[in-house]
């Protein structure tokens, strides 16, 4: 059986909308990844779910036992909460975000994984590294676009 994967994760935008990036934060011992990226124009729920996504996208193997840390309620309530199994049935109709949480369920169910909420700016080790670098990302040069935002918070 594979070893448990840890994910830390969390969304920064300077402004909202504004500039926005992701920091992740993957660990697996004795390995450990981050990841990151900016975006010109997004809001930090996007940025939120975005990092949860490219934590599980990263990860190589199917089936992988998971638990994400994240000082998200809009995301870890969705999951948890179950809420986000309804916004599917009515094809996310009203929702934000339709195409990244499409997304996410895709490689959700690929995995098996568990949230943790976590209050942020808490003392975290891992939760502030991912802060870090999810500003960093967004005050970075180079910020791509993203193309799923369609101007509404």
């Amino acid at each position: 059986m594979a070893a448990p994967i840890t994910i830390y994760t969390d969304g920064s935008s300077r402004g909202n909308p504004g500039p926005g990036g992701y920091g992740v934060v993957l660990m697996c011992p004795p390995y450990r990844k981050e990841l990151s990226a900016g975006y010109r124009l997004t809001t930090n729920n996007r940025m939120e779910l975005m990092a949860v996504i490219v934590g599980l996208e990263a990860l190589k193997f199917d089936g992988s036992n998971v638990t994400i840390y994240s000082d998200s309620k809009y995301v870890v309530d969705a999951v948890s909460k179950g809420w986000i199994y309804g916004w599917e049935r009515k094809g996310f109709s009203g929702k934000k975000n339709p195409d990244l949480w499409v997304r996410f369920l895709r490689v959700f169910r690929r995995h098996n994984v568990r949230f943790v909420w976590i209050k942020g700016h808490a003392d975290n080790v891992e939760n502030e590294r991912c802060d870090r670098l999810a500003v960093a990302a967004a005050e970075g040069a180079n910020l791509l676009e993203d193309t799923g935002y369609d101007g509404s918070i």
